[in-house]
């Protein structure tokens, strides 16, 4: 969480500066739900599908802070050799498919992962997982998704992000029910709720839903209540967010939680929270500068093509 809030701090602060080309989409806010669910899955085993505010998850199931570095800074030698400017990466050979925008989808791509697995006769002991906000329940894809992976009764564990809005669009513009997590009844899958902002509470559900994948429960929907601490991105100033909403429970800071409830518990002293943000402060330093440094792609050299390498393309 540390990590993750402290890298996305100096993106907001090079895309402020120009320094970055596009747009810039913060998880401030989600760090707690999102670090959660990266840890409690397996690298090398499960798959992640991480969604536009997942940087916590993406650092917790093993993305280096340089491929995020490399990829909204234009390297060439960044997973996506700079043909994409902010959250589009991901790492297929590690479990990681790269992110699509289109809110719903990944849900999709992670069952049709799975059940790829299963007609491979790999499926045994896998989880697949996704984290999309609450927008994203309103869509097609979301519905043929989750519907599919529970008629195939898949290790699927999809992670709801409420953070009440859809950009602009409030929760009571969205749906009616009391909690998104009713809506795991109608597909035949367990639903959960949590406090999202709760470190300890959202480990310890997103941590069970896993396992109940893992140990052939079918798919399990946990919905988190939690708000985002910036606009949808460094673009927009989230003025849409009433005062009282920004001030409520959910307004506060899950990462201020965290290091409170590692001090209380005795996890940790403030002493060693402090000098963590100082090596991870390093870390996200030598990973910009490190970015910064290499060249972009050359339009003129460059090889646009999706499915082949370069040396395949040459060949033919």
């Amino acid at each position: 969480m540390l990590k993750s809030r402290i890298l996305e701090n100096k993106l907001s602060s090079l895309y402020k500066a120009g320094k970055i080309v596009g747009g810039v989409y913060l998880g401030r806010g989600q760090e707690a739900v999102s670090a959660s669910l990266g840890t409690a899955l397996i690298q090398g085993t499960d798959f992640f599908a991480p969604l536009i505010r997942d940087q916590a998850g993406r650092t917790a199931f093993g993305e280096p802070l340089i491929d995020c570095t490399r990829t909204y800074l234009g390297s060439a030698a960044g997973p996506m050799r700079g043909r994409d400017g902010n959250i589009h990466r991901g790492r297929p050979e590690m479990g990681m498919p790269a992110m699509i925008s289109h809110l719903g989808a990944q849900v999709s791509v992670v069952a049709g992962m799975l059940f790829a697995k299963r007609l491979q006769g790999t499926l045994a002991g896998r989880v697949g997982a996704t984290c999309v906000g609450d927008g994203a329940t309103s869509t097609g894809a979301f519905h043929e998704g989750v519907n599919l992976a529970a008629i195939e009764n898949l290790p699927l564990v999809i992670v709801v992000a409420n953070n009440q809005f859809a950009y602009s669009t409030p929760n009571h513009r969205q749906f009616v029910c009391a909690d998104l997590s009713e809506r795991a009844a109608g597909y035949g899958i367990q639903g959960h709720s949590v406090d999202g902002t709760d470190l300890l509470e959202s480990a310890r559900v997103i941590r069970q839903a896993v396992e109940l994948a893992r140990s052939g429960a079918g798919p399990q929907m946990v919905v988190a209540q939690l708000l985002r601490l910036s606009g949808h991105g460094e673009h927009d100033d989230g003025s849409y967010v009433p005062l009282p909403v920004r001030n409520g429970h959910y307004g506060r800071d899950c990462v201020e939680v965290a290091m409170r409830q590692l001090v209380d518990h005795q996890i940790a002293t403030v002493d060693e929270i402090l000098a963590w943000q100082d090596q991870y402060a390093e870390e996200v330093q030598r990973a910009v500068a490190q970015a910064q440094q290499e060249p972009v792609p050359d339009p003129y050299r460059e090889v646009w093509s999706a499915t082949r390498t370069q040396f395949d393309t040459q060949s033919i």
